[in-house]
């Protein structure tokens, strides 16, 4: 999972959310920082039921903020998110062919942008493709609206 730092620079140069099943998401500046939340259209807890963990399932859960606007969530794109935007932005410039390395810890995200060799790496492979992204972002790519 990327980290905050790197979903709030996605955010600032254009990464826009349209929320579906499973988005990960805080809500910043609101002392919630370390919270994170999915999108869900079912509460679920993992409980202790007659002495054995269970799955519970909830209706519409108390919870003392009714509601955010989406400017005030930053979402924290899954992987394969991260992988598909890549994968459309280096489409659009008519570059097809990226990868993804794992070695020694470190994955490192492959691709040609123009005349130069690209390889941006981190310990987490959506961190290797946000890197990506936002390097395309320095060089006047743009995320789609």
């Amino acid at each position: 999972m990327i980290t905050l730092e790197t979903a709030r620079k996605l955010k600032e140069v254009g990464l826009q959310w349209q929320p579906r099943q499973g988005d990960l998401f805080i809500a910043f500046d609101r002392g919630m920082d370390d919270q994170i939340f999915v999108i869900n259209d079912m509460a679920t807890i993992i409980e202790i039921w007659h002495g054995a963990p269970a799955v519970t399932f909830h209706g519409t859960p108390e919870w003392a903020l009714d509601y955010l606007y989406l400017g005030e969530t930053l979402w924290l794109p899954h992987e394969s998110q991260l992988r598909e935007l890549l994968q459309r932005a280096l489409a659009n410039a008519a570059i097809d062919v990226f990868d993804l390395l794992y070695a020694d810890g470190v994955y490192t995200c492959r691709f040609a942008w123009g005349t130069e060799a690209v390889a941006m790496q981190a310990e987490d492979a959506a961190e290797a493709y946000a890197a990506a992204l936002l390097y395309l972002c320095e060089r006047g790519w743009h995320f789609p609206r």
